[in-house]
């Protein structure tokens, strides 16, 4: 019999998936099925549903005038990314090759945008080719932008990525305030806004991005109600109206014990305000949010199987097939300060108790930094059980150096 999603003192909490008769259930599957299904471990399983509720659920608390875009550098699984094409109003992506992904998933060049700091000439005359609106990051981008737009005879479609004067303040990775890679700094945007309008670039709107991973609604409502008075002070000096203006994102998950799933109240409220705003001061504007983690994060696990379980001077090693080299973010090497350990599970053995004493779920590789859990209480394990990593639809299997050390690549599925 199913019983509902629920948080076990021995397990991670996670309110997504499924228990019935002990077993994980991911899109409805019993995990030991889907992992028959798959073929081999380790694996990675993002369930295509979680992921469509999510932005169901953004949809009906966020005003109706807000539009969501997918960040791809989250999760750039080709079939993941067609199916949030369908979901979402746009893409954006942040190097040719994620282009290509959203293009070939069926986006529309129109609702397409691109950034990153460091783009190749080659790379902003394939956007210029594809239609796709480009956040210029550089006075640097303006003559390689016009050269293309004359070659090929379209328009240059641009907005202007701001480093802000603020950052967004409790974000787990902190993207603008201070200096930073990303964008121009706010005192220095007039001055582009002018070179664009000589170069004769096509300006559309701004892009504004402070932080990542933030849990506090106040936290993300301040940093929007600062980018969108930034954006209203600069478009006085914006050679063509306002037609775009992307707040950024920002919106965490929770991982670790003791964080809360982010309230989209206080957040909706805000946004009402500035839609409200918007549509006096920049009457062309489109309000767009740029999500990432937040929408695909939650419906994705890491899957792994336990190949040996050794005892070495009292603390018991689960020694799996997966490792750091599939998932660096669990193995808290990628941007923890502190390593903290991810929600994981015995997916096969979730109404378990817990054993007498804490293990470690450790990987493959000749490296002490291959830990997936550390001393964490789960249930007595076999070789064969099956190793769940929750939170995991984020982040994941492109962020991950797979090659090191030559084991086999991760495989994944949209389930």
């Amino acid at each position: 019999m199913n019983a509902p999603a629920r948080s076990l003192p021995t397990h991670a909490p996670q309110t997504v998936f499924a228990i019935a008769d002990g077993e994980l259930q991911i899109a409805g599957q019993p995990l030991s099925r889907l992992a028959a299904r798959v073929g081999r471990t380790p694996f990675y399983a993002y369930d295509r549903g979680a992921i469509a509720r999510r932005v169901a659920e953004l949809r009906a608390a966020l005003p109706p005038a807000i539009e969501l875009h997918y960040a791809m550098k989250a999760n750039p699984m080709p079939a993941l990314v067609g199916h949030l094409a369908r979901l979402v109003d746009g893409i954006d992506v942040a190097s040719a090759g994620e282009l290509q992904v959203a293009l070939d998933a069926g986006a529309d060049p129109q609702h397409v945008s691109f950034a990153g700091p460091g783009k190749r000439d080659t790379e902003l005359r394939q956007a210029v080719a594809a239609g796709i609106l480009v956040n210029v990051e550089s006075f640097r981008e303006i003559a390689p932008l016009a050269e293309a737009a004359a070659a090929l005879g379209v328009p240059a479609r641009v907005a202007v990525r701001v480093n802000p004067d603020f950052e967004l303040k409790s974000s787990g990775m902190k993207m603008g305030g201070g200096p930073k890679p990303f964008g121009v700094d706010a005192e220095q945007v007039p001055g582009l806004l002018a070179e664009i309008s000589r170069a004769g670039l096509a300006f559309e709107g701004f892009h504004l991005f402070a932080g990542s991973q933030n849990l506090k609604a106040e936290a993300i409502v301040e940093a929007q109600r600062k980018s969108f008075e930034l954006a209203l002070r600069l478009a006085a000096h914006a050679p063509a109206p306002v037609r775009t203006l992307n707040l950024g994102g920002g919106f965490g998950i929770p991982y670790f014990p003791g964080e809360q799933a982010l309230d989209l109240t206080p957040i909706a409220a805000g946004l009402a305000d500035i839609v409200a705003e918007a549509a006096q001061a920049l009457p062309e504007a489109r309000i767009v949010l740029e999500l990432g983690r937040y929408l695909v994060g939650e419906a994705g696990v890491y899957v792994c199987r336990i190949t040996d379980i050794k005892v070495s001077r009292g603390h018991t090693y689960l020694v799996t097939d997966g490792g750091l080299h599939h998932h660096l973010s669990a193995s808290g090497n990628f941007g923890q300060v502190i390593r903290k350990n991810y929600p994981v599970a015995i997916g096969n053995r979730m109404d378990a108790p817990p054993a007498g004493e804490p293990a470690s779920v450790v990987g493959p590789l000749c490296t002490p930094l291959d830990v997936i859990a550390d001393r964490m209480p789960l249930p007595a394990a076999q070789i064969g059980d099956l190793i769940v990593v929750f939170q995991s639809g984020a982040y994941g299997a492109s962020a991950s150096p797979q090659a090191f050390l030559g084991h086999p690549q991760v495989v994944e599925i949209l389930a």
